[in-house]
């Protein structure tokens, strides 16, 4: 099982980032997708969520509207669309697969700063 997250970096405040996550080694069209994320000295909190078939998804308050959760079955990839970036939104972001198990990126970092 491999989960590989891409596209964090250095963004200025009211800037945009994609963060990507390609999923291997199991079936992804039949697990749940999550993003969290921890910033130092932080809990990790989940940010957003996403159902096996793409219908249904869960924002966390701090980044409804702003941030937009989808996936792409046929690629085997979920995506994070992040816009209107804070600096409250710096954080190491990790994509993690669930359904029943659970199994977790590395994480990519995202630091929002000007």
């Amino acid at each position: 099982v491999q989960l590989v997250e891409s596209g964090g970096g250095l963004v200025q405040p009211g800037g945009s980032l994609r963060l990507s996550c390609a999923a291997s080694g199991f079936t992804f069209s039949s697990y749940a997708m999550s993003w969290y994320r921890q910033a130092p000295g932080k809990e990790r909190e989940l940010v957003a969520d996403i159902t096996s078939g793409g219908g249904s998804t869960y924002y966390a308050d701090s980044v409804k509207g702003r941030f937009t959760i989808s996936r792409d079955n046929a690629a085997n990839t979920v995506y994070l669309r992040m816009n209107n970036l804070k600096p409250e939104d710096t954080a190491v972001y990790t994509c993690s697969a669930h359904r029943g198990a659970r199994y977790w990126g590395q994480g990519t970092q995202v630091t929002v700063s000007s």
